[in-house]
């Protein structure tokens, strides 16, 4: 993909990381909950690949905090982290990954990605954002079960627009010649 079109996809992922949270942040919770902010950002990561998809991850949580005051100012460091984890992430393991089936290549990026911004984000927690008030349960909590319905609709939603994109030709997923 060109250098061009890896912008205005970054751009339009971080216009959606804005604009996606404001409709379920009518509901109490509901961004942590559903997490719509990190779709954009890791789909950005997966198919415009470093650095964009790091960048993404850090714009867009300052963006929309500056913008419509979400993410709060106290919760913004450790979201920034977890967010260009998921960016950075997504995109290496989508480019390091060599599957035989791209479904398996997908899901790799996206799973890896999901838990090691997760990891990033607790131990940023317990270490310098909220050192000595946050705790394993706490971070399982917040993580995995508050976030449980986001996860499930990262899991599906994602695979079906990486794959939907490839087959648009905004661009190329490799695949393994094994």
């Amino acid at each position: 993909m060109p250098n061009v079109k890896k912008m205005l996809m970054t751009a339009l992922s971080i216009a959606l990381g804005v604009v996606l949270p404001l409709a379920f942040h009518s509901v109490p919770n509901a961004g942590r909950v559903f997490l719509p902010m990190h779709i954009p950002v890791l789909l950005c990561g997966m198919i415009c690949g470093n650095p964009y998809g790091f960048l993404c991850g850090v714009i867009t949580p300052v963006l929309s905090a500056l913008l419509t005051g979400m993410p709060p100012a106290a919760m913004l460091p450790s979201m920034l982290c977890e967010l260009a984890a998921y960016g950075a992430i997504s995109s290496l393991l989508m480019r390091y990954v060599n599957a035989k089936n791209i479904y398996t290549t997908i899901y790799t990026a996206l799973i890896g990605a999901m838990l090691l911004g997760r990891v990033c984000y607790g131990i940023l927690n317990a270490l310098i954002f909220n050192a000595g008030a946050y705790s394993l349960s706490i971070w399982l909590a917040a993580a995995f079960v508050t976030a449980f319905p986001g996860i499930v609709i990262q899991l599906f939603l994602i695979p079906v627009l990486v794959l939907s994109l490839q087959k648009a030709n905004m661009f190329v997923l490799k695949q393994n010649s094994r």
